[in-house]
């Protein structure tokens, strides 16, 4: 009996769970967001500007440095296998 009484406890709990998935929870899950957005500290455009230039710079040099690596040692490769 004590089984019983457990599970069916157990059962009761479960109900009271709110579901993840419901429109109510969908909701306050998007007034959450909006409140989170509001807090956003954006950077000005020079800001945005000068770090989207570091970033292409970067690029171009990390790109340029592997890409004479991968040719230096597919030539070094070849070499080796005639």
């Amino acid at each position: 009996m004590a089984k019983k009484t457990k599970a069916i406890k157990k059962q009761d709990l479960d109900k009271d769970k709110k579901a993840y998935f419901s429109p109510a929870q969908i909701r306050t899950f998007i007034d959450e967001v909006k409140v989170e957005f509001t807090k956003i500290v954006w950077p000005d455009k020079k800001t945005t500007m000068g770090l989207t230039g570091v970033v292409i710079v970067f690029s171009i040099l990390a790109s340029a440095y592997l890409g004479s690596v991968d040719m230096l040692l597919g030539k070094l490769i070849d070499s080796v296998l005639r």
